[in-house]
């Protein structure tokens, strides 16, 4: 049996103001913006590192994020390795740090960051003792 892997996401967020959200995400997060507006399906395609992150356009004037419509979880999450100065490089550019860097009780050192829309983004880091799943 031939095996496969997945080896990337790219989170789709919907939001009410394209132009607003992707000028925070590159304000605010680092993010630098490519944009697709005059495509079939107009979109922002925001860029750093190994994340890409597509904004839509919503109908709706509202983003509702997992937390309110299912009671908790983020709406994206992101693996990283030095989180004290990613959370410190957000921190100083003013971004809203709703759970400042933590443990959590499945063995995840993560931070929280809400973004311009309300979303919840997770930035996390499995402790070496855990293993990859292959």
């Amino acid at each position: 049996m031939e095996e496969y892997k997945i080896h990337l996401s790219h989170p789709v967020f919907p939001t009410p103001y394209i132009e607003k959200t992707a000028k925070y995400y590159g304000d605010v997060l680092g993010f630098k913006a490519v944009k697709f507006m005059d495509a079939k399906e107009p979109h922002i395609s925001l860029y750093r590192d190994f994340i890409e992150i597509i904004l839509t356009q919503a109908n709706s004037s509202k983003v509702y994020p997992n937390r309110e419509l299912y009671g908790y979880g983020y709406d994206a999450y992101f693996i990283t390795d030095n989180q004290e100065s990613l959370q410190n490089e957000f921190a100083l550019h003013k971004a809203n740090i709703v759970k400042p860097l933590f443990k959590v009780d499945y063995h995840v050192a993560e931070f929280v960051v809400e973004d311009v829309d309300g979303r919840w983004l997770g930035f996390g880091k499995k402790e070496d003792r855990i293993p990859t799943v292959k």
